[in-house]
């Protein structure tokens, strides 16, 4: 599973650690991250992050 960066702050989804604190569990890949998951540290919505290659 690739790990995506925020293109706004630099926040780098890491989909081993997931964002339990806003509802998204551990293992759970970008692509099913909740479509109106937001960035945890500058909240904005998930289209605005790219992948890491």
């Amino acid at each position: 599973m690739k790990s995506y960066v925020c293109t706004v702050c630099g926040y780098i989804y890491d989909p081993a650690l997931g964002d339990p604190d806003n509802g998204v569990e551990p293992g759970t890949s970008f692509e099913d991250v909740p479509e109106d998951w937001v960035c945890p540290l500058c909240g904005v919505p998930k289209e605005l992050f790219d992948p890491i290659d």
